[in-house]
Order: C-alpha cells, then sequence, then structure tokens
C-alpha cells in the first residue's frame, strides 16, 4: 500500500506561517515605502539642482501656519495670492538671470495673475447647485522654448492655493503647490533643459469653494486652448505615497508609466469613476470645459486629518514630499520631450481600454484586447486541466458539490462579518469602535468572516480537497474572462489570483504524475521478487493509490497558489481601508458604515486567503468543527474588546459642525450642532453642550435636514450628511446687533419688471454682503433664464446659489425671468407670500474660530468659540475637531 503522510491542521499552519506573515510584509513594505527626503537644493557632488522636500515643507508651513487659512474671501487668502503672485515673479526673474548665462538657450518664463468672475453649475451629491464667483485669481506660470510652435501643446500642472473653512491646509494643497515651485526652480536651473512642448503652472486660488478657480481659468485664459492634458495634484491625507485614482487617456497611462515610484491600479480608477466615493478635485472643471485627458494624483494616506485643524506640516510624513515632487517631475520631463504624446492629444482622446496596476514597485499596462485574450486562454487551459484530471475529484457531480462549497464560502463570510456588524451597531450600541486605526476592521471582522465561511462547510463536508481547488480555479478564471467582456478592468484581481492556482494545480498534476511513476516502478519490483502479480492485496493497493494520488494534494500547492492571492489581497485591502475607515467619519449618521467596512473586509478577505475553503476540507468534518469553535469564542472575544473601545482620540478626532448664527429678522441668536457621522455619543454630547451654553431650561431641537433648512446652506450640498441640532441662546437683553447701514447683509430685487400678458417677471436680484463670505441665496421659483452659466430645469424647483467672492468684494448680483405668480402647488413654505420668498446665509469673515482666534473682535460669537473650544477639549479630551463659524441670516420676500 502506498502511504502518504499528512500533517494535521496546527502543523500544516505552522509550515504554512512564513508565507502567510512573511507575503503581506513585503506587499505593504513596498505599497508604503517612501524615498529619503532631501534637504538641499544643489546636489553637494554635481552641485546639479535637485528637488528638496525640506524646501517644499518650507513653502507649505508658510502657507498654512505663517499665512493660515486661507478660505476664499479671507484677508488670509488675499496674503497667500500676494505671496504667491510674487513667488511666480522671482521664479521668472531667476529663469532670466539663467537663461542669460546660458547662450541660446531655448526657455522663455511667462507669468500671468489672472482675475475674473463667472459662474457655473455644480451637480453633486444628487443635488443641483449654482456656483457665482467675483474677482477671484489665479496665478499661471509658463515655461516653453519661446516659439509659438512649442507652445502650441501643453501640458497643465494643478494645485489649488486656498484652504478650505476648518482647516490650515498643509497637505490640502499647500503641499501641492511647494511641489509645484521646486519643480518650475530645478527645471530652470537643470543647464540645458529645453521644453519641446510647453508646461503650464497653474497655482489656483479657490478649489475649495467648489472649484472655481479652475473654472476661471478654463473658461477665461487666453492659453487654456492650449492645453492637451493635466497633471492635477491633490491631497486627502498627510502619509504614504500620493495615489493614482484618476485617469483618462491610454496616452496618460503610458506617461505615467515612466514615473520612478508609481502607485496607481485600475481598481481605485473604476471605484472613484462610480462615484461611490462622493468626492471631486479640479479635474472635473478641466475634463469638462477643456476636454482634455490626464491624470489625477493624491496623497490619501492618514485622511483622519483631512480638512481638519491637524492638517499641519508636522504631521505629514517624511518622504511625501520627495515621492510626489519626484513623479511630477518625470511626468513633466516625458510630457515636454520629443517623445510627449501631447501633439496626438490635440485632435481629442478615447477613453482609456488599458488595464493597468502597480505591483511590487513595477508598473503593468496592457490593453483590454490584451487582456481579453489572456483571461480567456486562462479560462480554456483551467477547462482543460480540470477535465483531464480524472478520477473520483472530477466527477461531475463532485465538481458542483465544490462550485456550491466555493460559492457558500465567500457568502457565509459575507453574512458572518454583518452579523457582528449588526451585533456592534444595533445590539451593543457601539459602531465605528475601530475607527481610530484603518486596519482594526481586520482584527473585529476578520475572524467573523472566517467563522461564517467555515460554517457554511460543515453540511458539505467532506468535499475532496482538490476538488475544491479546481472549483475555485474554473470560478476566478471566469470571473477574469466575463468580467474584461463586460468592460471591468479591475478583473485583473482574479485573473492574478487564477493564474497562481493553476501555476500551483499544473505543478500539483507533474509532481503527482513523476511520483505515481516511481511508485509503479517498485511495485513491479517488489512483485517480480514475491513472483505473485495478482490477488486480492494488489486490487486493495491499486485503489489505496488512485485515492490517494486524487484526494491528496501537497502543502506546496497551497504556499504556490496563495502566493499571487496574499500578494494582490493585502495590496487592495490595506489601499481600500486606508481610504474607507477614515470616510465613515465624514459620510453621514445614515450610512451604513458599520456594514460597509464589514463588507469590505468579507469580501476582500475571501481573495486575499481565497484557499481557506478547501484547506479546511483538507482534514475530517471533526477537526473543522474544532475550527469553527475556536474562531467562535475568537469572535465573541474580540467583539467584547471592541465594544469597550472608545471611538475617537486625538489623532483620530470626531468632526463637529458648530454655527452660531444670527437672525437678522428675528434678532434671536442659537447654535446650531452637527457631526457626519454615526459614531455613538453625539446625542449626549449635543445635552452637555446645551446645559452649559443654552437658555436655562430649554432642550435642543433635532433639526430635520432637508433643501428647505437654510441654517446650514453654508456647507450645501455637504449639509445633506450632517445630523443637526439647534441650540437656544441666551440673550442680553441690552444686546443691539451692530449693523450700521454700511454693513448690513441684504437682498433685494432691483430693475424688477412684471409683464403680465407673459406671465413674467424679470429682475436683477442684488446680494449686498459686506464683511460677510461665503453667501447663499435659496428661493423656489421656476427659472425661465438667467444670467448663470447652465440653463435652469424646465419647472417650479428649490434653488441654490453660492457665492465665493475675493476679500474686500461685497456685492454679487443675478439677473432672471420667472414665471409669475407662482403654481398654486407651490411648496408651502414659498407660498402664501406677494412676492419671491429668499432664504439668505453667509459667514462673517472675521467671526470664525480657529482661523481667527488670533485676532478675535470681542463678539458674542467669538466669545462663545474661545469658551466652547476649551470646554470641548477638556470635555472630550481632545477627541472632538469642531468648526465654529459666525454667521448670519435672515429672509426676505422681493
Amino acid at each position: 500500500m502506498v502511504r502518504m503522510r499528512q500533517w494535521g491542521p496546527v502543523q500544516s499552519l505552522l509550515a504554512l506561517a512564513p508565507l502567510l506573515i512573511g507575503l503581506p510584509w513585503l506587499a505593504l513594505k513596498h505599497q508604503y515605502s517612501l524615498p529619503t527626503p532631501i534637504v538641499d537644493q544643489y546636489d553637494p557632488t554635481t552641485s546639479l539642482p535637485q528637488l528638496s522636500e525640506a524646501t517644499i515643507l518650507q513653502y507649505a508651513k508658510y502657507l498654512s501656519e505663517d499665512i493660515g487659512y486661507r478660505t476664499p474671501g479671507t484677508r488670509e487668502h488675499a496674503l497667500a495670492d500676494v505671496w504667491m503672485t510674487e513667488k511666480a515673479f522671482q521664479l521668472q526673474a531667476e529663469c532670466e538671470r539663467v537663461v542669460a548665462l546660458q547662450p541660446g538657450r531655448k526657455l522663455q518664463c511667462e507669468v500671468w495673475r489672472q482675475e475674473g468672475s463667472g459662474s457655473h453649475r455644480f451637480d453633486m451629491m444628487a443635488a443641483r447647485l449654482y456656483k457665482r464667483y467675483v474677482n477671484l485669481s489665479n496665478i499661471i506660470i509658463r515655461l516653453s522654448d519661446g516659439t509659438d510652435r512649442g507652445k502650441a501643446d501643453a501640458v497643465l500642472i494643478n494645485s489649488h492655493l486656498d484652504s478650505t473653512l476648518p482647516s490650515p491646509g498643509a497637505a490640502d494643497d499647500a503641499l501641492a503647490v511647494g511641489v509645484m515651485i521646486e519643480c518650475v526652480r530645478v527645471l530652470v536651473n537643470t543647464p540645458g533643459w529645453e521644453p519641446k512642448h510647453a508646461v503650464i503652472f497653474l497655482f489656483n486660488n479657490a478649489e475649495e469653494s467648489l472649484q472655481d478657480g479652475s473654472h476661471l481659468f478654463s473658461t477665461q485664459h487666453p492659453i487654456a486652448s492650449t492645453v492637451r492634458a493635466v497633471v492635477n495634484l491633490e491631497a486627502a491625507g498627510t502619509a504614504g505615497p500620493e495615489l493614482l485614482f484618476q485617469a483618462t487617456s491610454h496616452e496618460m497611462i503610458l506617461a505615467y508609466s515612466q514615473v520612478p515610484r508609481p502607485y496607481g491600479t485600475i481598481f481605485a480608477n473604476e471605484i472613484f469613476s462610480s462615484g461611490v466615493l462622493l468626492s471631486d478635485t479640479d479635474f472635473r472643471q478641466f475634463e469638462y470645459y477643456l476636454n482634455v485627458t490626464g491624470l489625477d494624483m493624491a496623497v490619501v494616506g492618514n485622511s483622519y486629518m483631512y480638512h481638519m485643524r491637524g492638517d499641519l506640516v508636522e504631521n505629514i510624513e517624511a518622504g511625501v514630499a520627495q515621492h510626489m515632487a519626484e513623479n511630477t517631475f518625470a511626468l513633466i520631463k516625458h510630457l515636454t520631450s520629443p517623445n510627449s504624446p501631447l501633439p496626438e492629444l490635440a485632435s481629442g482622446y478615447g477613453r482609456p481600454r488599458t488595464v493597468f496596476f502597480a505591483y511590487l514597485g513595477f508598473f503593468f499596462v496592457y490593453s483590454f484586447r490584451t487582456a481579453e485574450v489572456l483571461y480567456s486562454l486562462l479560462f480554456i487551459a483551467s477547462c482543460v486541466l480540470v477535465r483531464s484530471a480524472g478520477g473520483p475529484s472530477a466527477r461531475g457531480a463532485t465538481m458542483v458539490k465544490a462550485l456550491l462549497s466555493v460559492a457558500l464560502g465567500g457568502l457565509g463570510a459575507l453574512i458572518g462579518a454583518n452579523v457582528v456588524a449588526f451585533m456592534m451597531q444595533r445590539v451593543l450600541g457601539r459602531g465605528m469602535s475601530w475607527f481610530k486605526g484603518e486596519f482594526e476592521p481586520l482584527i473585529l471582522y476578520g475572524p467573523a468572516a472566517m467563522c461564517g465561511a467555515l460554517l457554511t462547510q460543515l453540511p458539505l463536508a467532506p468535499v475532496p480537497e482538490k476538488a475544491l481547488l479546481h472549483a475555485q480555479l474554473l470560478a476566478y478564471a471566469f470571473l477574469a474572462a466575463a468580467g474584461q467582456f463586460a468592460g471591468v478592468g479591475s478583473s485583473a484581481v482574479f485573473f492574478l489570483s487564477a493564474s497562481s492556482t493553476f501555476v500551483a494545480l499544473l505543478i500539483d498534476r507533474v509532481t503527482s504524475y513523476l511520483s505515481g511513476s516511481t511508485v509503479d516502478d517498485a511495485g513491479m519490483a517488489e512483485k517480480m521478487r514475491d513472483g505473485d502479480a495478482k490477488g486480492a492485496g494488489d486490487r486493495s493497493n491499486k485503489v489505496d493509490k488512485a485515492k490517494a494520488k486524487d484526494g491528496f494534494v501537497s502543502l506546496w500547492t497551497y504556499a504556490l497558489g496563495q502566493t499571487v492571492p496574499l500578494l494582490t489581497g493585502t495590496q487592495l485591502t490595506s489601499a481600500t481601508l486606508v481610504v474607507f475607515v477614515p470616510l465613515t467619519g465624514r459620510i453621514g449618521s445614515e450610512a451604513p458604515a458599520e456594514y460597509i467596512i464589514a463588507s469590505i473586509v468579507a469580501i476582500l478577505g475571501s481573495y486575499t486567503l481565497n484557499f481557506t475553503t478547501p484547506f479546511a476540507h483538507r482534514f475530517d468534518r471533526p477537526a473543522l468543527r474544532k475550527a469553527v469553535v475556536i474562531l467562535l469564542l475568537v469572535v465573541g472575544v474580540v467583539t467584547a474588546v471592541f465594544a469597550r473601545k472608545e471611538v475617537f482620540d486625538k489623532n483620530h478626532q470626531k468632526r463637529l459642525f458648530v454655527l452660531h448664527k444670527e437672525d437678522l429678522n428675528t434678532r434671536e441668536q442659537h447654535l446650531h450642532i452637527a457631526a457626519a457621522d454615526g459614531a455613538p455619543g453625539f446625542d449626549d454630547l449635543v445635552h452637555d453642550i446645551t446645559a452649559h451654553f443654552g437658555a436655562d431650561g430649554v432642550p435642543p431641537k433635532a433639526v430635520v435636514m432637508d433643501d428647505w433648512n437654510s441654517d446650514w446652506d453654508t456647507l450645501y450640498p455637504f449639509s445633506a450628511f450632517l445630523s443637526p441640532y439647534k441650540v437656544d441662546l441666551p440673550l442680553d437683553p441690552a444686546y443691539d446687533a451692530p449693523w450700521p447701514p454700511e454693513e448690513q447683509f441684504t437682498v433685494s430685487a432691483v430693475n424688477d419688471t412684471l409683464d403680465e400678458s407673459k406671465g413674467t417677471r424679470t429682475m436683477t436680484l442684488k446680494i449686498d454682503h459686506p464683511g460677510i463670505m461665503w453667501t447663499v441665496i435659496a428661493f423656489d421659483a421656476h427659472v425661465l433664464e438667467w444670467t448663470l452659466d447652465n440653463s435652469p430645469p424646465e419647472e417650479f424647483a428649490r434653488h441654490h446659489i453660492k457665492e465665493a467672492s475675493f476679500y474686500g468684494t461685497d456685492v454679487w448680483t443675478v439677473d432672471m425671468t420667472i414665471k409669475w405668480p407662482p403654481p398654486s402647488n407651490a411648496h408651502p413654505r414659498s407660498s402664501g407670500v406677494d412676492g419671491l420668498r429668499v432664504n439668505f446665509i453667509g459667514i462673517q469673515e472675521k467671526r470664525m474660530w480657529p482661523a481667527k482666534k488670533a485676532e478675535a473682535d470681542g463678539s458674542q460669537a467669538m466669545k462663545l468659540f474661545r469658551e466652547f473650544d476649551a470646554w470641548l477639549d477638556e470635555k472630550t479630551g481632545g477627541s472632538v475637531d469642531a468648526l465654529l463659524m459666525g454667521c448670519v441670516s435672515g429672509e426676505v420676500v422681493v
């Protein structure tokens, strides 16, 4: 009889442990490796210019800390504009000096400070929004060879100079501003560098106000028409390499392959393009108004700091700036060289049908057509391999059972993780307990997913492990081919896994055949010695040999077959969790954050450890039951531990939105408080705030958030994510708002004409807002035409118009014609008045905390903010980051 020794579960797992630990470590090491930061601007050995992270961070620190919060409309925003304009002209002077010392060098540096006004439609989160901007600015530098031909086709490199309301914006986006300045310096000072094609550096000064700066450049600057491609530099975090998350043509994907440290996948590209992340960048404006292709890249690690006070240089990981600078520089060198694809892109571009991904430091690119051929061949080869296996494990009924086991294993993992999610969220009331660490969900939901997968195997066991491996191979190969033919480039992940399984099973087949031949030879020798070639002993030997060869799979098969899924799955899982875990802190209380994260862990975990199901059937049913019991105990312990964890801490804070709002009609003052997450404890915090700061005996009021709730229009449409409360504030009877006539916030109708024969009313809405920024008006009407860029909807509807203006600009207008009178079925909040009801609100430029705490004006709002911020920090131990804004609002019928 042929005897094949097989280790038990513990010995087998110990043998595989180096692989299960080492491969994820290797994948993460490559995925998050950053270059050594460079300090000197010039190489000490060669004296050639080099990109300096230290210099980049100096610029970022000056913008974010010396100047501070650069929100469009503030004085700091204007100071950043002055600084960047001076810096651009300094670079131009340096360029001219260098060129003068190198006679014959073809290099020209041009600088513009663009200023303009405009409007555009900005749909987001299923909301229709109109933007109006006045006197905003951009700073532009163009490097070219000085000829018309050299300027005809240009690449645009974009970053934004401004920051958003609650953040000083060191990473977002002062980091990218510094990278671009350094790229200009190094290019200018590189001896002999002459661009075949121009490069335009756009320091746009209004991205956070919903992409007004990029719209201004795209629609009004004279050189915008020369742009053939865009490289947009962004940040939604402070750590790790910048991620290529949007690439819109094959040519630009190939251009990206030239960078020294690629980090991007079609997986990220397709997720972002799907709209799941509800995020956007300036790239949208360039693509829409200039009809150009490009690359969108952003730092995404540690996005707990995104749009928070903690977005400071001290929190930017060492090497991040160097990584972005070196990749950006390589793109510029390639796109301005004779090998550039820019001239080809002048005639337009097609959406990419290209698979691309970074893998252990390498960047792979191939066409959809190549993918279809490769994946189809793999599926055919897999069918041949399985069909030619023979033996009991290849029988039809066994294969059907194996396929069912694989499917149930994946489904069980998903159910198991979500059962624990339900327990955490609904039963224990401890949702988001994993928030403080991107990889903590793996600890909470990983065992639950594995337990769920193994539970589904108990009714089916035993199933031959080789049949299960064959079934998994067929399933993944089929998904790869079918997905690719459906146009899903991310099907590459199934191809990679199936390829690894195919190779492992092929090697197992070959080694089994060779070992079988050796056994047969040995058996023949024994038969010749004994002189007995027949009998029951021989028949038993043949049956045992067949069963052994059919049912046994070498442990090396698992080691080889699991290699690629471990490497690929680790990279996918880490990249996904790094984005999605912090994101749950700002997607709203109604979003099923717990189930989203649990499902991500279950799906990607099943992919990463896809040999779990076959491995479970390697042993007998008692071993499987024991594994389930152990996992159930682990799930119970882990759930108990996470149920006691605090959700937030100083480095992973809760976002709290606080408005001190004064109503110009009633003179009442209220505190409006909202959160953008579903973590427990918010209601208790609101009641504590009310007890400390609110009017005596008046509880907080939960407020319905809809399009007619104008209290939060300054944050519209993001306000849809908020869960708001309204708190009455005690009002000093002697208080009288200091609103002299020249400082009054008003909305009025001028040039008002009523045409009863046509049933229309034509007017100019004039908004005067001295000292007030980010004003918003909202009204219900059937607008027939207006001076905004896009035609309004052909129906009676709610309209929101948001404004952003340069510091010191305090008037804006909208001309429009509306149907009059309004229909009888108008919304109740807009009916019953003899005129057009307009809600308006704005932020007082001098009353934002902490942005303006250094120059607090002594107002009630700022006094409250100072006390509130100190109280909140002590109350929560620094685990809450509050955005505090002083707003004024009103309602007028015109």
